[in-house]
């Protein structure tokens, strides 16, 4: 058991303490404090994520410089030359994310550790991308990705452009196991030893951007675009491509330019209709056809289509990258290309219809847990054995990839192919909404939709515990009337149907599955970047009334069982 207390008092009055973070510390309540001492901050699914001040379960310059420090040793130990071939760090546009790129870099250096950074705010997918162009030794990247204003993260990957997967993240916290309390460590001053990356590392990765395009002629005419990045790194490259390819683009103006308090736009989410607010006045005002944005680190992408009453659909992440992925599996059977036999490589909590499109184009489908480092992993062990397996790659939280020179989610590639796509369904006179319809009618009407419950704090992180234990110990047979045919518990790796017991393959993770009859499946699993969990409908019905009338019924049951 921790002593809170003690904990915030050292804090409080260490000397290299900020005047900003002490201020905060002065205020903090009772709550506040076991809040932010309860704990060390987590890797989770997508590296170290959380809310920016003081304290050890908080983002800040001490828990960055011990990210930092063992994410140096992690590589010095587990990968060849990692002192000459270096680390590459990037960031978006947070508050704190140059400070924290500048620690992390000052810390790496007092390792002897080369490291490269670029001149401004970048997206994910390019400090992938330039990790394996450099081949450097790994790479960081100073984000929190979708997530509120006032949180900040650190996210690591590896020497093939892949953020960690468990396994390395284990060897990653033993080293950082070995380091004293943050406030402890030191790091010595050492002049030089950093390279200011050129604008080569940039245009080599737009280059390659460009030439995923499929059907490059099709006439743009009147097609319109509304644009935003969303305060963040994807105005630059989202722009150009857009602008290049000939699109008539219109940026929403008011969210073009970075700013870590997203003071233009209600969420900086693409799941959240609020996102769209914005961009939505502008499409109606320009006549536009179709809404891109991106998140904040450009990894992730949302689109919202104009349908045949002069609306606009909000397409979901599972509902747009199954769109995507049958137009390019059309499109590349149409030009001669051989796509039988290649993959594509999705999560356990994805919707189903897309796996029902990969195999009924002659793809096969591995699926994954919860995370794009899985996928990004797969293709780095694809590219060593000198295997193109892969295909297309998505998870259901708007992020995909197309083409594996990046080995993570690549919102800018997504903006150059859901354009395209979107054009050439509007020269034949459909809406994306009208494609979407005829895919249901071909493989059944699926609604896929996650809700999230809360547990902010120790007392909410004890209480889903708590509850996600009782689901394992007392299993339901039933959800919303329909039998549970399998019941998948990652977390024991253990699959029951009808009392048979199966051993799951997936590594271990904390995440529960209910398949149900008729082929709905229910996913639970606690957030891996933030304070909830998450819970996962993958309803198969006759049509949407259907399917809404289920949402209902097995929500209501989910409510009683989460007691809320």
């Amino acid at each position: 058991m921790r002593n809170i207390d003690a904990l915030h008092d050292r804090w409080l009055n260490h000397p290299e303490m900020p005047r900003k973070l002490v201020s905060e510390l002065k205020k903090m309540s009772t709550k506040a404090k076991t809040d932010a001492f309860y704990q060390d901050t987590e890797f989770g699914t997508a590296g170290m994520r959380g809310i920016l001040g003081a304290g050890t379960n908080r983002i800040n310059i001490f828990t960055i410089r011990k990210a930092a420090y063992g994410f140096g040793l992690y590589v010095l130990k587990h990968i060849l030359d990692a002192k000459e071939r270096g680390i590459v760090i990037a960031h978006d546009n947070r508050h704190m994310s140059k400070e924290f790129t500048e620690e992390s870099m000052y810390t790496l250096r007092s390792l002897g550790i080369k490291t490269f950074i670029f001149d401004e705010l970048k997206p994910t997918p390019l400090l992938s991308y330039a990790v394996r162009h450099l081949k450097a030794a790994g790479g960081i990247m100073i984000t929190a990705s979708h997530n509120p204003k006032n949180y900040n993260g650190f996210k690591v990957y590896d020497d093939t452009g892949a953020q960690l997967t468990p396994e390395k993240v284990d060897l990653l916290l033993a080293e950082l196991n070995t380091l004293p309390d943050a406030l402890d460590i030191k790091i010595a001053d050492i002049p030089n030893g950093y390279v200011l990356l050129s604008d080569d590392v940039e245009l080599t990765y737009y280059s390659k951007v460009m030439k995923i395009q499929l059907r490059r002629d099709l006439p743009k005419n009147d097609f319109k675009i509304v644009f935003s990045p969303q305060h963040g790194t994807g105005r630059k490259l989202g722009m150009r491509a857009l602008n290049v390819i000939g699109y008539n683009v219109i940026p929403v103006t008011e969210q073009m330019e970075p700013d870590p308090d997203f003071s233009g736009t209600k969420s900086p989410n693409p799941e959240e209709k609020a996102a769209y607010t914005e961009a939505i006045k502008y499409a109606r005002a320009y006549g536009a056809h179709l809404i891109i944005t991106t998140d904040p680190d450009a990894d992730r992408l949302g689109i919202v289509a104009k349908n045949k009453q002069n609306d606009f659909d909000y397409l979901t992440g599972n509902e747009s990258a199954a769109l995507l992925l049958d137009y390019l599996c059309k499109t590349n059977l149409e030009l001669g290309h051989k796509i039988k036999g290649k993959y594509l490589y999705t999560t356990i909590v994805s919707s189903s219809l897309a796996n029902k499109i990969a195999e009924s184009h002659g793809l096969k489908v591995k699926e994954f847990l919860t995370g794009f480092k899985f996928i990004g992993a797969q293709i780095a062990e694809d590219d060593a054995k000198k295997e193109t397996n892969f295909f297309f790659g998505y998870e259901e939280s708007y992020g995909l990839l197309a083409a594996p020179f990046v080995r993570d989610k690549d919102a800018i590639q997504a903006i150059v192919l859901y354009s395209e796509m979107a054009l050439y369904y509007y020269l034949q006179g459909k809406t994306l909404g009208d494609a979407l319809n005829e895919l249901y009618a071909k493989h059944g009407y699926h609604h896929d939709i996650t809700k999230s419950v809360a547990f902010p704090g120790a007392a909410g992180q004890s209480e889903m515990k708590e509850i996600l234990a009782r689901l394992r110990k007392d299993p339901p047979t039933t959800l919303g009337g329909l039998d549970i045919l399998r019941y998948d518990d990652y977390l024991t790796s253990k699959s029951i149907t009808k009392g048979v017991m199966t051993q799951l393959t997936l590594p271990k993770s904390d995440v529960i599955r209910y398949h149900l009859t008729g082929g709905t499946t229910i996913s639970i699993r606690p957030s891996g970047t933030e304070p909830k969990c998450k819970i996962y409908y993958g309803i198969i019905a006759n049509n949407e009334k259907e399917a809404q009338e289920l949402l209902t019924l097995l929500e209501n049951d989910i409510k009683v069982r989460f007691t809320l």
